[in-house]
């Protein structure tokens, strides 16, 4: 028990006599570290999020517009007189990290189903509103 804690002893002293210096060395010369300052820009008030207008009565109510998403360009039916703001939907993405699937599909045209923006003629039922009583798949 007695050679356990003298070989531990030394081996702490030789560890501690190895161990780099935690600091340099003050003098008494040295003069204090000047005071440094942070330049911030003022802060930019933040935009709310465009919010993309879906809703129509008409078919004439709908086009075509660019909405983005955090890949680029995403083409959707919207409102004619909807606000759209791609960039700031890449920014929003670049800010939370995320990232999305590319590609976009192809629309060729917009009609109004119950009242809102959905592609004409699209043989994905994603893309479609949903309607009241749907058909059962089988």
């Amino acid at each position: 028990m007695l050679r356990l804690s003298l070989l531990l002893s030394l081996l702490f002293a030789l560890t501690a006599c190895t161990a780099p210096a935690a600091t340099a060395p003050v003098s008494a010369q040295s003069t204090p570290p000047a005071a440094v300052t942070e330049q911030t820009s003022p802060a930019k008030p933040a935009t709310p999020p465009v919010v993309v207008d879906t809703s129509c009565k008409v078919d004439a109510d709908c086009t075509v517009k660019n909405v983005g998403n955090c890949c680029g360009y995403y083409p959707s039916c919207v409102n004619v007189n909807s606000a759209t703001d791609p960039a700031g939907v890449q920014a929003s993405c670049q800010a939370k990290g995320m990232m999305s699937v590319c590609g976009f599909p192809e629309i060729q045209g917009c009609s109004c189903v119950q009242g809102k923006c959905a592609a004409a003629g699209s043989s994905n039922p994603l893309r479609q509103p949903m309607t009241e009583n749907p058909a059962p798949v089988r």
